[in-house]
Formats: C-alpha cells, structure tokens, sequence
C-alpha cells in the first residue's frame, strides 16, 4: 500500500511540473516576441498569403470551400488563378453512383468567375447518360478557356456513349475552338468522329503531343490520317487497331514528323468471331521503327483464342504486351520467334498447358525482357528457373502467382524462391494474388 501512494503522489506531481514549464515557455516567447506579437501569431486570419494559398492546394474542394467562409482574406484567396488552373469535374447519379459529384453552385461559379483560368481539366462521369450530358453541357460553356489538358473519364459504360453524337461533338468543338493550345486530349469511350478531329487539328495542331482515343468507333482511318499528316508535335498515339493501317504508319514514318515515342494498340473483340481483323504489312512496321527507334509500341490483347491468327505472324516491333484474356500456347510461341523488341510482357491467363518452352524460347530471343507477369498459367519450377536464369538481373518486374508454379523433381517451391532469388540478384517471392 505505501508504495502505491508513493506511486500516486509521484503521478500528480508531474502536471504540476509540466504546467510551470509550460508557463515558463510563455514567459519566455512572450518575452522575445512581446504579448501582442503572440497573440497575432495566433490569428489564423493574419498567415502570410503564401502560406494560406499552399493549405489551400492541399485541401480538399469541398473542404477548401468551407475555409473560404472563414473571413473575406480567406475568400479572395479562394479564387485565386492558381488555384485553379487544375480541376475534376465529378458528375455523378446519387442514387446509382459512388462518386461525389461536384456542387452545381459550385460549377456556375467555376464557369462565372474561372473559366479563363482552366488549364488542366477532366471530367469524371459514371454510366448514366444525363452525368454525361451535364459533362456536354458544362463543355459547352468553356467559351473563354485556353486548356492545355483535357480528359473525359467514364467509370462505366456506357456514359459518354450515350450521348448524341451531334451534342458530344458540338461541345467538344467549343473547347477545341477556343482553347488554342491543346496538347493532350484523352477522350476513349466516346462518340467523337472526324469532323471533331479536323476542328481540333485546325486550332491546335502545333501543340497537339497526346490522344488518346480507344473506342470511338465513328472515327475512321481518315480522320487518324488527318492527325497524323498536320500534328507534326505527336509523341504519344492511343488507338483502337481497327483503325490502324500501314498508311497511318506510312504517315507517322515520314520525315517531316518528330519521333513518335507511343503508339498504344487496343485489340478488342466483344463476341468471339465478331471482328475479322485485318494484317500490318511488316515494310509498315519496320519503316515507323526506323523512323522514330525509340518509339514504344504497346499492344493490349481483349481477345478470344481462336481470333488471335492475324498478329504476330511476322516479326513486329512490339515492346509491351498485355494479354487480358486467355491465349494459346501457340500465340505465346508466336512472342519468341517475332518480338525481338519486346520490353514487358503480361499474361493474364493460358489454360493448364506448362509454357516452359514458349518462356525459354521469349528469354532466349527477347533480349530486352525486363519485366514480366503470369496469371492463371502453368510452369514448372525447372522451367521457370531456366527461364529466369537466362535473363538474369535484367527482370526488374517479375510478378509471378503463386499457383502459376508447378513442383518437379528437381526443385520444391521453398527451394524454388532462393534459386530465382539467386539469379536475379535480390530477394523474391512468388505472388499470392496479382499485382498488375
């Protein structure tokens, strides 16, 4: 019992002691700095106007509007230019959708009093048409911006889809016209056609360096052509491969051209046998490669098995490829014998066929590989090994599930991680669950 209370006493002792060190402090700042100046270090209302406009770019929009009703500083300092030369509008359904969507009032005031300030600007929509008509509709009222950025986001189909195309198209038109200076649009899943691509090449085609426009399917070869032949700024092309042609890459190979650095391909099918595709010429290739070296050429496969017969017959230079549905061993064999360029490679799924000669095959002939996924596929421990071996340091990605690896005589999955570790240079595990 005595030494509980000595406990005690020792326990209220201490505030005590903090609450004169704490009153010493004071006396001590307010010694320095004087007690007014104290006080005014304590007004909120009197920070330094940097130092309010820094808080308010980390704030939240909803959040930073509440700040501005703080006092009428705060509130000029709400509509300051800076703040708002990058904005997300968020049009969404309540009761269907999960997005916070961006304040009516507060968009009026955007298009009253900030339009002219956009510089970087997306608009992010769930499925339903009417977010995306208000999306239009808030386009079409852009009439004093100079925006440089532009991207529409769909969370879901069908969105921006189900718009009229004439709608879609005059609002777009508003921004393209106006703006002046354009140089990345990313506009997928959306009714944009070739009237709408010559009106965005007429006003910005010096500053024009990114489009990305997967999916728009009133677009024609023509209309990519017309970019191709007066965007001579272009490092970066999304589109979809039905309308990639060797003329496009005729076009974007000739000289009065800077090097394209990008050139996304996006093969879709949404029914098996829906879509015949058609083949690229490999003269086509092989002069867009030699015009621009560097050029990264990535294709994304959304393809059933048996529509995979026109790609990758001849050697293409492909650098990243990604699988998102299941595909054959003999596509898979295809990778080694026609991709020598091939930087990264993602598959998704192949069936429960052990790939350890298409992989050895890609390792001995892909010497650029450096980095690479497997899904819902089969190889054995000796062959991944192997097939890790002959790459060596140089496969800086290797996400690799778990049950992708199928034990063998020679090597155990405890015994596999040390071995692929060995070789690579650093400590590796398989994966549990993807990471792509």
């Amino acid at each position: 019992m005595k030494r509980a209370r000595q406990k005690v006493v020792v326990e209220n002792e201490a505030p005590q002691t903090s609450q004169k060190s704490k009153k010493q402090k004071t006396c001590l700042y307010g010694s320095v700095f004087g007690e007014s100046d104290l006080h005014a270090s304590m007004d909120w209302g009197s920070l330094p106007h940097h130092v309010i406009l820094r808080i308010f770019q980390f704030l939240p929009l909803v959040d930073r509007a509440r700040a501005s009703s703080v006092c009428r500083r705060w509130n000029e300092i709400f509509h300051i230019p800076d703040l708002w030369r990058r904005f997300e509008f968020e049009l969404s359904q309540p009761a269907t959708s999960y997005l916070k969507s961006t304040h009516p009032d507060l968009i009026q005031q955007i298009i009253k009093r900030h339009a002219d300030h956009l510089q970087y600007v997306s608009f992010k929509v769930d499925s339903s048409t009417e977010s995306a008509e208000a999306a239009c509709d808030i386009l079409s009222q852009l009439v004093n911006c100079s925006i440089k950025t532009l991207g529409l986001i769909s969370t879901a189909k069908p969105s921006f889809m189900n718009v009229s195309k004439a709608h879609f198209a005059s609002a777009l038109t508003v921004v393209f016209v106006n703006s002046k200076s354009l140089s990345s649009v990313k506009i997928d899943d959306t009714p944009l056609d070739d009237p709408s691509l010559k009106v965005l090449v007429a006003n910005n085609s010096d500053t024009l360096k990114l489009l990305k426009m997967s999916s728009c399917p009133h677009v024609s070869p023509a209309g990519i052509l017309c970019v191709a032949d007066q965007c001579h700024g272009l490092k970066e092309l999304a589109l979809n491969y039905y309308i990639l042609s060797d003329e496009l890459l005729l076009a974007l190979s000739s000289e009065k051209h800077v090097d394209l650095e990008h050139l996304r391909i996006d093969v879709v099918s949404e029914n098996p046998g829906q879509v015949e595709f058609h083949t690229i010429k490999k003269q086509s290739w092989d002069a867009l490669v030699k015009h621009s070296p560097k050029v990264n050429i990535v294709m994304y496969f959304f393809l059933y098995e048996e529509e995979f017969d026109a790609f990758l017959r001849e050697e293409t230079p492909v650098t990243h490829l990604y699988f998102g549905r299941a595909v054959s061993k003999a596509m898979l064999g295809r990778i080694g014998m026609n991709c020598p360029r091939l930087i990264e490679l993602v598959v998704c799924a192949n069936g429960l066929q052990p790939l350890d000669d298409e992989l050895i095959r890609i390792a001995e002939r892909c010497k650029n590989l450096t980095a690479m996924g497997l899904g819902e596929c089969e190889v054995t421990c000796r062959g991944f090994i192997e097939f890790v071996k002959m790459c060596g340091g140089r496969l800086t990605q290797l996400s690799i599930m778990e049950e992708v690896l199928i034990p063998d005589n020679d090597y155990s999955l405890d015994q596999l991680h040390l071995e692929v570790s060995k070789h690579l240079g650093r400590i590796w595990f398989p994966d549990m669950m993807p990471t792509w």
